[in-house]
């Protein structure tokens, strides 16, 4: 293929047709190929020492979803609303507390709803030195949209966390995590420089869509690394709080003490109206000491860490072997 028939690094090629109703066990090679290949792990973007000659790159980040979870559903109860307004009114002032205590910056990905409620609160994150990156409108679940209502969405959380902070966010974390067949090619037509909302490393990867490399990179996140599995409760379903806190803790010192070994990354996912209660803040400020006791150690935003990662993309690629 020639440069000039190349395809455009921020354009995700056109997806083949991959519809079937038929049962997933007798989809043909195409379809069921389709579906796998449609949004991958590329290249890994881990530098060979990251700045500050650190060992390891510490990336936290809070999901300030507040009142748009039961908002989102429809849900008008102020029980349902007073748990989410917990997070603006208690959790994110711990949170910022802790971080200042500590001088660690971080990452709040914040629907546009919940700025708008708490502007004060997302100016600021940015004026204690913190990133704030989009998390949709209303924390929607974008597979239920088309595309064009996604992109307007996310359009417009863009532009409002852009008038209420004074800050342009250059990442996405999709709410839930989530991806539809159209969000990649919105991340791209909207010129985000990261996406942190996909689980194929443990490391910072390029995201490649169909086989074309896209230039976006990719921050993974993972629900081990999460809050909401291990503490999130729900009256009137069977999502019940399981874990206990400093079991919590042992299982993120070991993701962190694995990170560190190997010289990657330690991401990890909160949420202020999970996290900030006193007895799951305090395996935080743990977590906190235990980390800070290592040498070594480079706290980044998202940001910052999709930026070193990025540099990785004007070098030359290492062949890899084909997926087994």
């Amino acid at each position: 293929m020639s440069t000039d028939d190349a395809p455009s690094p921020d354009t995700a090629p056109a997806a083949p047709s991959v519809a079937d109703d038929r049962p997933s066990w007798q989809w043909p090679e195409s379809v069921w190929r389709g579906h796998a290949e449609a949004v991958r792990a590329g290249r890994s973007l881990t530098p060979p020492r990251w700045p500050e000659a650190a060992r390891v790159a510490v990336a936290l980040s809070f999901d300030s979803d507040h009142e748009t979870i039961p908002l989102r559903d429809a849900e008008t109860s102020p029980g349902r609303i007073a748990q989410g307004e917990y997070g603006a009114r208690v959790g994110a002032v711990r949170v910022l507390e802790l971080l200042e205590r500590f001088g660690v910056p971080a990452t709040f990905f914040m629907p546009a709803v919940s700025a708008l409620l708490h502007p004060d609160e997302a100016r600021r994150y940015v004026r204690e030195g913190h990133e704030v990156g989009v998390h949709g409108w209303i924390h929607e679940r974008n597979t239920l949209l088309g595309a064009e209502d996604e992109k307007t969405l996310i359009r417009r959380s863009l532009e409002t966390l852009t008038e209420v902070t004074g800050a342009a966010p250059t990442g996405i974390r999709t709410p839930s995590w989530d991806f539809s067949d159209s969000t990649l090619q919105t991340i791209l037509d909207l010129g985000f420089d990261y996406d942190s909302s996909l689980m194929a490393d443990d490391e910072p990867y390029e995201v490649v869509a169909r086989g074309t490399a896209t230039g976006l990179v990719e921050i993974p996140v993972d629900w081990i690394r999460d809050d909401a599995p291990y503490f999130t409760m729900d009256r009137f379903t069977a999502v019940r709080p399981y874990t206990r806190p400093r079991d919590v803790l042992e299982i993120w010192k070991d993701e962190f003490d694995a990170a560190y070994r190997d010289g990657g990354v330690f991401q990890l996912t909160m949420h202020p109206h999970v996290i900030g209660h006193r007895s799951r803040l305090v395996i935080l400020r743990e977590l906190l000491d235990h980390i800070s006791a290592h040498a070594g150690v480079w706290f980044a935003t998202h940001a910052q860490l999709a930026g070193a990662a990025r540099e990785q993309l004007d070098r030359p690629a290492v062949p890899t072997e084909p997926d087994a």
